[in-house]
């Protein structure tokens, strides 16, 4: 599988750093949202305001490493959004398979994502998390692909900005493999 691997982009090293950084800012912000509308009880810590969101299947392994530095009480709902079906190296659009959670009116949302490309699955969950009159909505995304967004979207923190390379590992596959490399890469021509 690693032969597959033509290179490295983001070593695990990086993406190690970058999401423990990502995972301190993102906490402290929720927490001064969570101050200025009196979400915090009497000792000072969150109450059940917190809710986070992940993109599944893409951003479960950035979740799980993002959420161990940010010490809130928080809630975890998934969305599961299709957007790359099968052996597809460009979006196909937006396809969500499951709903949304209906409990977030007032609440403080995280909606986390693996990469902003085209932009179309974060507009489409944020616009459907808005309607419910949240506290708050932020958008993260691990990577983000410059110049290729085709909506109007702008994520409140990205861990990385790469080029316009299909990259696997760290949870971003290629017809569903690859999400288990440590490390952010780049395949070899001959394994697409």
């Amino acid at each position: 599988m690693l032969r597959d691997v033509g290179r490295i982009l983001i070593d695990r090293e990086r993406v190690a750093r970058r999401v423990e950084q990502l995972g301190r800012t993102i906490a402290e912000d929720l927490r001064a949202d969570l101050e200025r509308h009196g979400h915090l009880d009497e000792n000072g810590d969150a109450t059940d305001k917190v809710v986070i969101i992940p993109i599944l299947t893409g951003a479960m392994v950035f979740v799980a490493d993002l959420i161990r530095h940010m010490p809130l009480k928080m809630s975890i709902e998934v969305v599961a959004v299709s957007s790359y079906p099968g052996k597809s190296m460009a979006s196909k659009g937006v396809s969500l398979r499951g709903d949304l959670p209906r409990t977030l009116a007032g609440k403080h949302v995280l909606v986390i994502d693996d990469i902003l490309d085209s932009g179309q699955t974060l507009l489409t969950i944020r616009n459907l998390v808005v309607e419910q009159a949240p506290a708050s909505c932020r958008l993260c995304a691990l990577l983000e692909k410059t110049g290729k967004k085709v909506v109007d979207v702008a994520a409140d923190y990205v861990g990385f900005e790469i080029p316009d390379e299909f990259v696997v590992g760290y949870g971003l596959d290629y017809d569903g493999y690859y999400r288990n490399l440590p490390d952010i890469g780049v395949l070899r021509p001959e394994a697409v």
